[in-house]
């Protein structure tokens, strides 16, 4: 989806109820787990995936104390090492693409309640790559206008001379991208500028994107995207239906 239509959806979550805000954190819980065990240790400063996991964390407002409770946790018992990266890709409603990435614990489990959630939208998981080809890894910023200080023109160079590949100014937000190897150099550069990111991960974006017009197609996609939301092994789905 676009910079733009993402942010929207950001902005939703954040007023999610508290129930939906324990299932983001069990999943931030995961991903911080991981990166201390993959990433080189418990020290963000060392470990820039930590370090890139902790700024996500804190933009889905994640408190600072969970934060360092979960990689404490990850250090010490062995927290993280079980979770297997399982990417399922596959077709939604009129031939939407649909990418979906799992940490998990048990691949039997995750694999069937992914299909389930393909085959209930009247869709289906297809063979790995089928459709990771029509996008493209890219590191993405968002920032809020209403709580950067900076002027588009003033963003952008900070945002360039950092490494940043695009830049783009939306009605509500600034968009910026980043190869995936230099998210974290641009991420942190904005970071050290006091610049509050409404959101910073590497992500998938659609090169083009579908519209559904149908209504059963819509209600069909958006229930494989809100069982796939609910699933605690689903870290992100990247998809290309034009909301």
């Amino acid at each position: 989806m676009s910079g733009h239509s993402k942010f929207a959806n950001i902005k939703h979550k954040k007023e999610k109820n508290d129930a939906a805000k324990g299932k983001v954190f069990t999943k931030l819980g995961r991903e911080l787990a991981v990166a201390v065990k993959e990433g080189g240790g418990p020290d963000p400063n060392n470990n820039s995936r930590l370090r890139d996991v902790i700024a996500k964390a804190k933009s889905n407002n994640m408190p600072n104390d969970t934060i360092d409770r979960n990689i404490k946790k990850a250090a010490g018992e062995g927290a993280g090492d079980n979770y297997e990266h399982i990417t399922y890709e596959g077709y939604g409603p009129n031939g939407t693409a649909i990418i979906v990435r799992t940490l998990t614990d048990n691949k039997n489990r995750t694999a069937s309640n992914v299909k389930n959630a393909f085959t209930k939208g009247s869709g289906n998981v297809g063979t790995p790559g089928c459709v990771s080809f029509m996008f493209d890894e890219k590191g993405q910023i968002l920032v809020d206008k209403e709580e950067c200080s900076m002027d588009a023109d003033e963003l952008m160079m900070v945002a360039l001379d950092a490494g940043a590949e695009d830049f783009t100014e939306n009605e509500d937000s600034f968009e910026i991208l980043t190869t995936p190897e230099d998210f974290s150099a641009v991420r942190l550069k904005l970071e050290e500028e006091g610049i509050a990111m409404a959101d910073a991960e590497v992500t998938m974006i659609p090169q083009t994107y579908v519209e559904l017009t149908n209504e059963e197609d819509i209600k069909n996609i958006q229930k494989t995207l809100d069982l796939l939301d609910e699933d605690d092994d689903v870290q992100d789905v990247y998809h290309n239906w034009d909301e």
